[in-house]
Parts: structure tokens; C-alpha cells; sequence
């Protein structure tokens, strides 16, 4: 029987606290996509949401949350370098998590598309960590953010999108994707101070 109830935790008749877990899926933070030289450098918006991020992941890993990192990555061939340049090749320097936020504890899990769900452990990783909610937080907010999202939603998870940590290479694109995350999928955007106060 609950006897009450907070964002982080339930709490039962017998006086017991039951912790709920979150997931934090961290999207493309990687070289490839946040540091200048590379061919889908995402610019400014990367890197003026790294603080944002590293206080997120501070926070959510003094709960105990699990930190999962989905970094993409492809082989020389891929059929994606037909709509992009070829990125974040296998055994590159574009495929590793940034200085910035490789300090914190973190599961990496590789992807290939834009969805993090898509031939990947992430569901499985999902299963075995039973999150209360996901934070996605990452780039680029109209690709990569945005079907991870998606995919979370058709899996019934409660996703929380923090908008101070996501970025993307065009402003509007962004806009779009942020208003199609809640009006269509159902995610929370969270504004700066608005939850985690």
C-alpha cells in the first residue's frame, strides 16, 4: 500500500522508501558532432550546452541514476554518407565521447542511424535498468534526439527532454523538433529551474 508519494521516490505503508530509478541516454555528445574540424561539427549550440549537461549528470548520478551514452558510429561504407559526409567512422577520434563529459560514469552504447533503439542494446539495457522515466538530453535535437525520443515514446517510456541540453544545427529545426516532442510524442520539456530546482 503507498502511503506517499514524491518525484524521486514512493513511499509504502510499512515505512519503506522505494527509490525510483531514471535513465539519462546522453545522444552524440562525441567529437565528431561537438568539436570544430569535423564535418558535421554542430557549431556553438554543442558547445554552450556542455555545462548545461555536466550539471544534469551531476545531479541525476548523485541519485544513482544510470548515465547511458549513444554514440554513433559507422563504417566506411555506410549507406548514410549518401545524405551526409562521412562522420564518425569506427576507430576515429569522432566516435569518442568529449572531454567535457567522458569523466563521468557512463555505459557507451554505439548506434548506427538515428535512433538509439535501432539494432542497438538499448532496449535491453532499458529492461534491465526498469527506469521510472529517461532524460534524453544531447544532438542533434531534430535527428538523432528527436527519433530516440520517439522510439522511447512507442515503448511507453516517460521522457523528460531538458531544453537547455539539447542543440542542433539549425535554430528552427530545433524549434520544430522540441514542438513535436510534446505535441505529438508526449515529452515533458523541461525549462531551466523547472523541475530540478
Amino acid at each position: 500500500m503507498l502511503l506517499g508519494y514524491s518525484p524521486d521516490a514512493i513511499i509504502c505503508a510499512s515505512g519503506t522508501v522505494a527509490v525510483m530509478s531514471n535513465a539519462v541516454l546522453v545522444v552524440d555528445m562525441i567529437r565528431g558532432f561537438c568539436e570544430e574540424g569535423h564535418p558535421l561539427y554542430v557549431g556553438n549550440a554543442a558547445r554552450e550546452i556542455i555545462p548545461n549537461i555536466q550539471r544534469l549528470l551531476e545531479r541525476e548520478i548523485a541519485k544513482e541514476t544510470s548515465i547511458l551514452y549513444l554514440c554513433d558510429q559507422h563504417a566506411p561504407d555506410d549507406p548514410e554518407f549518401e545524405l551526409f559526409p562521412p562522420h564518425c567512422v569506427i576507430g576515429t577520434p569522432e566516435v569518442e565521447v568529449i572531454t567535457e563529459l567522458s569523466c563521468y560514469p557512463g555505459d557507451i552504447i554505439p548506434k548506427t542511424c538515428y535512433s538509439g533503439f535501432y539494432n542497438t542494446i538499448l532496449d535491453k539495457r532499458l529492461k534491465d535498468i526498469a527506469p521510472e522515466k529517461l532524460i534524453v538530453c544531447g544532438v542533434c535535437t531534430d535527428i538523432c534526439v528527436l527519433f530516440t525520443v520517439a522510439d522511447a515514446r512507442n515503448r511507453q517510456y516517460h521522457v523528460d527532454v531538458p531544453i537547455d541540453c539539447v542543440a542542433s544545427f539549425n535554430k528552427n529545426a530545433h524549434e520544430f523538433a522540441l514542438k513535436h516532442m510534446k505535441k505529438l510524442l508526449g515529452a515533458h520539456l523541461i525549462n531551466p529551474g523547472d523541475e530540478y530546482a
